[in-house]
C-alpha cells in the first residue's frame, strides 16, 4: 500500500512544473525559429513600403482619398493604416502559421507525443502553446505599429508632430501615440480570436496546412458573407465583422462602439476555441 501511494505521489508531483519556466521555454522556441524572425522582418517592411509609396506619389489628401490617401503629409496615420490593412489577411496568416506549428506541427514531427507524456500537465501545455501564438500576434502587430510611427514621422512627415484626424481636427503627439496603442491592443485581441480557433483546429489534425487552409478559407467565406446584403443579419456573428473599426481611432471624438462590439465578438470566439482545444487535448492519446 505504501509503495502504491509513493508511486502515485511520484507520478503526480512532476506535474507541478512552474508555469513560468514553461512559458519561457515556449518563448525561446518561438523566437529562435527563423520563420518567425523572417516574418517579423517582413511585417516591419510593410509600413516602410507604404510610406515610400506615399512619399513618391506626393499627393495631397482630399475627400474620399481613403485610409492610405490620408497618410500623405500626416504620417501618424500610417501605423493605424498598416495594422488595418494587415488585419485583412497578413496578420491572420502569421497567427495561423504559429498555431499550426504549435500542435499540428509538433504532431507531424512526432514530438507531440513526448509533450503529452512529459511531466507538464495538459492544461499547462495548452496554456504554453496559446502563449506562443499570442506572442507571435503581439510581436507582428508591434512591428507594424512601431515601424509605422517611425516611417510615418521620418519619411512621410508628421504634420508638425501632430495627428490630423479624419474628422479634420488635430491632436497632440501623445494623444496620437495613445490612439495607436489602443489600435495595437484591439488588433492583438482580434488576432487572439483567430489564434484560438486555429489552435483548436490544430489540435484535431496532424497536418499544419489543414490549419492554414481552414482558417484562411473561413476568413474568406466570412468576408464574402458579410458582403451579401441579404445576409446582413449574419454579420454580428462573423469574426471579420468590424475589422475596419481600427480606423475609428483616427476620428475625433474617438468612437469606441465598433471596437467594443468587435472585441466582445472576439471574446466569444476565444472562449469557443479555447474550450475546443482543452477538450481535445485532455482526451488526446499520447
Amino acid at each position: 500500500m505504501t509503495s502504491a501511494v509513493l508511486t502515485g505521489e511520484s507520478l503526480s508531483a512532476p506535474h507541478n512544473a512552474p508555469l513560468g519556466r514553461l512559458l519561457a521555454a515556449e518563448l525561446r522556441w518561438v523566437l529562435r525559429r527563423p520563420r518567425t524572425l523572417v516574418m517579423l522582418g517582413l511585417f516591419a517592411l510593410v509600413p516602410v513600403l507604404i510610406s515610400i509609396g506615399v512619399a513618391v506619389a506626393n499627393r495631397t489628401p482630399g475627400p474620399g482619398a481613403g485610409l492610405i490617401g490620408a497618410v500623405a503629409g500626416n504620417g501618424l496615420v500610417l501605423p493605424v493604416a498598416a495594422m488595418t490593412l494587415a488585419l485583412a489577411l497578413l496578420l491572420p496568416l502569421a497567427v495561423s502559421m504559429a498555431a499550426a506549428d504549435a500542435i499540428a506541427g509538433e504532431a507531424a514531427h512526432g514530438t507531440l507525443r513526448g509533450l503529452l507524456i512529459a511531466p507538464v500537465g495538459r492544461l499547462r501545455l495548452v496554456a504554453m502553446k496559446a502563449f506562443g501564438v499570442l506572442v507571435v500576434a503581439t510581436l507582428a502587430t508591434l512591428a507594424l505599429a512601431v515601424m509605422g510611427v517611425l516611417a510615418g514621422l521620418v519619411v512621410v512627415g508628421g504634420a508638425d508632430g501632430q495627428l490630423v484626424t479624419l474628422s479634420g481636427t488635430a491632436v497632440s503627439l501623445g494623444d496620437a501615440l495613445a490612439r495607436v496603442a489602443l489600435v495595437v491592443i484591439w488588433t492583438v485581441w482580434q488576432l487572439a480570436a483567430v489564434g484560438a480557433i486555429a489552435l483548436a483546429i490544430s489540435s484535431f489534425t496532424e497536418h499544419p496546412l489543414v490549419v492554414l487552409a481552414s482558417v484562411l478559407g473561413g476568413l474568406i467565406v466570412f468576408g464574402v458573407l458579410s458582403a451579401i446584403p441579404a445576409l446582413e443579419w449574419l454579420q454580428p456573428y462573423l469574426l471579420t465583422s468590424g475589422w475596419t473599426a481600427g480606423a475609428d481611432a483616427l476620428r475625433d471624438p474617438l468612437p469606441l462602439d465598433n471596437m467594443a462590439a468587435s472585441s466582445l465578438r472576439a471574446l466569444c470566439y476565444v472562449a469557443i476555441g479555447a474550450g475546443l482545444t482543452i477538450h481535445r487535448m485532455l482526451r488526446r492519446d499520447a
